[in-house]
């Protein structure tokens, strides 16, 4: 089991930039790094949306609309996976959750319904 708390979200102008931070506390005999982790955002009233996937051997996957922007990496040792986000627009505007699922998840890579292990999120929010 997987307890995940983000941090880092927050207001900022069209161009900024922001760090997400997600923390995990692994109960059982699994680590940290044996899990895929990965970040969804979600607006009000539609499902979540796939940002960034780092899986247990390090391979990254990204949605289309923010690569090159978005960068993720985790550090196993501080239990954390992060979400750098750079030229920031107001189509970023969401609330970003950190999910977790034990080795690969069973669906596409940035495909919510994968990822047992969710927080509870933190609010992005872009003006333009």
């Amino acid at each position: 089991q997987v307890r995940l708390v983000e941090s880092g979200g927050g207001s900022v102008e069209a161009g900024g930039s922001l760090r997400l931070s997600c923390t995990g506390s692994v109960y059982g005999p699994t680590t940290f790094s044996t899990y895929t982790m990965g970040w969804f955002r979600q607006v009000t009233g539609k499902e979540y949306e796939g940002v960034a996937i780092i899986d247990d051997s390090g391979n990254i996957y990204y949605a289309d609309s923010v690569k090159g922007r978005f960068t993720i990496s985790r550090d196993n040792a501080r239990n954390t996976v992060y979400l750098q986000m750079n030229s920031l627009n107001s189509a970023d505007t969401a609330t970003y959750s950190c999910a977790a699922q034990y080795g690969r998840p069973g669906y596409g890579p940035l495909d919510y319904r994968g990822m047992g292990y969710w927080g509870r999120g933190t609010l992005v929010t872009v003006s333009s």
